[in-house]
């Protein structure tokens, strides 16, 4: 059993001479006694040359275990099946999970799809072949197909042999799945029971059911939230008409929540922070729509300020304050932002709900912006020594922050009701639509008292 330990920067640098000198053996030994996340990792510090010389080194079973925790992206893995020898490439992914293989092999070019795909024995050619066509993000694309299914009318003792033969090649052994002659999902074990039960039980009679199961198509999403809800170790996948193809397991729900996140920071940001270009051409022009965008809209808003020209021209005090307006809004509709998204990914929430959410953000925003204004309105006035004067800044924060949390509840509202996900939208956005509307309640709102007292 390989150890867990984290290799030393020495231990690392003596693999690396045994592969550089060509010391198979010791390669071999010092290399395998790591845990297949630590040879992943040093894996893909290696050049082509390197790699070369692991392939000679190292058979396809070891090969596929490695595959399996490498943490690269599957574009570029995907190039390492091109420096192997076809036959070879074949074999290693034969080896691994067909899961991982899929995700990996979705990136590969036809013609060598289809040559790793000649390569490989039939059933599982066939097998790879119907994943890749799942569309992408759903329960389908992210299954594995290798798990230990038996039927009702078996003997704990033959389900135990049928465990042991197949334990090897499953992706857990934790569940046994019931399946009948029409490989229809009826029922789930776990270990435990086929350990506490008598050798001569049938399992119809031990089975629970009824068993709760994800569709293929199924958004990948739903099932991490299924998987969080029930504390599953794995969820098992059925066809529309019911027939058990797959499971999910908890490791691939783990990938699925980091790229949620990783897309949720993406929107918030404007930027895909999961693919970061090193180039600075190419990651300034990713960047420069959306800061193009609001560019425009910040212009804007300088455009409604140049707008009130001649009432600031009457009382350039009034200017002092805009930021502060501006920046509690922009806090304001973000926090609201942040709250809209969360809960409509938490749960597809239904219009009442919807109406719901956004009178309390409304009336969130009501109070918290009341008592800014209170607080505003006093120590401006007392600075200014004109609490008239302080009232009406209070008044116009009070309105503008009620205003930008309805407007951060709102957008990720209207990005589901136009099919896109309501975690995209980009913080930045919220902020400059709130800067925008502020300054139109702040001198507004400073127009209407000044021509009611002037």
């Amino acid at each position: 059993m390989p150890e867990t330990t984290l290799t030393t920067p020495e231990q690392k640098e003596e693999i690396i001479s045994y592969l550089e000198s060509q010391q198979a053996g010791k390669f071999r030994k010092a290399y395998l006694d790591l845990h297949v996340y630590e040879q992943a990792q040093i894996f893909s510090e290696l050049d082509e040359t390197q790699r070369n010389r692991i392939y000679r080194y190292l058979s396809p079973v070891e090969m596929g275990d490695m595959f399996n925790a490498i943490e690269e992206e599957p574009d570029q893995v995907v190039n390492y099946f091109k420096e192997m020898i076809p036959q070879y490439a074949a074999d290693v992914i034969y080896e691994m999970y067909t899961d991982n293989a899929v995700d990996i092999l979705a990136y590969a070019k036809a013609k060598d799809l289809n040559q790793y795909l000649e390569l490989l024995p039939a059933e599982a050619a066939v097998e790879i072949r119907g994943m890749l066509h799942y569309q992408d993000k759903t329960a389908g694309a992210i299954m594995s197909t290798e798990y230990v299914a038996i039927t009702g009318n078996q003997t704990v003792r033959s389900a135990l042999h049928v465990m042991k033969k197949e334990a090897l090649d499953a992706e857990t052994i934790y569940y046994i799945y019931v399946i009948d002659d029409e490989e229809n999902l009826q029922g789930v074990l776990t270990l435990r029971d086929l350990l506490t039960n008598d050798d001569d039980a049938l399992i119809s009679d031990i089975m629970n059911r009824p068993v709760m199961s994800v569709d293929v198509q199924e958004d990948q999403e739903e099932v991490a939230q299924t998987i969080r809800d029930y504390n599953f170790i794995a969820l098992p996948v059925t066809n529309p008409e019911g027939k058990m193809i797959g499971i999910i397991n908890v490791d691939d729900i783990i990938d699925v929540i980091d790229e949620e996140s990783a897309q949720d920071y993406s929107g918030l940001a404007g930027v895909d922070v999961d693919n970061l270009p090193g180039n600075p051409w190419q990651a300034a022009l990713k960047r420069l729509p959306w800061s193009l965008g609001l560019l425009i809209l910040g212009i804007t808003t300088a455009f409604v300020i140049s707008w009130y020209q001649t009432l600031i021209q009457k009382d350039t005090l009034m200017v002092t304050f805009i930021a502060m307006v501006m920046g509690a809004s922009g806090n304001a509709g973000t926090q609201s932002l942040a709250v809209s998204a969360t809960r409509i990914a938490d749960k597809d929430d239904e219009e009442e709900s919807t109406a719901k959410m956004v009178a309390n953000e409304a009336l969130t925003g009501l109070i918290v912006g009341f008592f800014s204004g209170i607080l505003f309105a006093v120590i401006t006035g007392i600075w200014q020594q004109d609490l008239d004067f302080g009232l009406i800044l209070g008044l116009a924060l009070l309105i503008a922050v009620t205003i930008s949390n309805v407007l951060g509840c709102l957008l990720p509202i209207i990005f589901k009701k136009l099919g896109k996900d309501a975690s995209n939208v980009p913080g930045a956005l919220v902020s400059t639509i709130s800067d925008l509307l502020s300054a139109l309640i702040y001198f507004g709102t400073i127009q209407i008292f000044w021509n009611l007292y002037h």
